[in-house]
């Protein structure tokens, strides 16, 4: 059975860093691509960043030139580097990935159970 376990949250101050890690557990033919979801208070979740197998990424405006993500093919794990953190950034943070189990099989979409980040002085 597949499962993403994230860790790397915590409370920092302004202008501080964390880095998330995802790891992927489970037999899984191909993951892609991979990425973060966060949800805010009272907000809708979004995309903060994903990557593909093949190493593009995409960020959402919010955080480009702050937020870097990467991955590891060969343990199937996810990171996220995030600088210079803002109070905006507070949100739980979800992993996810879209899994093909074997060749040819349909696409399915695994999400981690979330890691608090919160920012504030």
């Amino acid at each position: 059975q597949v499962q993403l376990v994230e860790s790397g949250g915590g409370l920092v101050q302004p202008g501080g860093s964390l880095r998330l890690s995802c790891a992927t557990s489970g037999t899984v033919f191909s993951i892609d691509p991979m990425g973060w979801y966060r949800q805010g208070p009272g907000k809708e979740r979004e995309l903060v960043a994903d990557v593909t197998r093949g190493g593009s990424t995409s960020y959402a405006d919010s955080v480009k030139g702050r937020f870097t993500i990467s991955r590891d093919n060969a343990e199937n794990t996810v990171y996220l580097q995030m600088n210079s953190l803002k109070p905006e950034d507070t949100a739980i943070y979800y992993c996810y990935a879209a899994v093909r189990l074997s060749r040819d099989s349909r696409v399915y979409h695994y999400w981690g159970q979330g890691t608090q980040v919160t920012v504030s002085s």
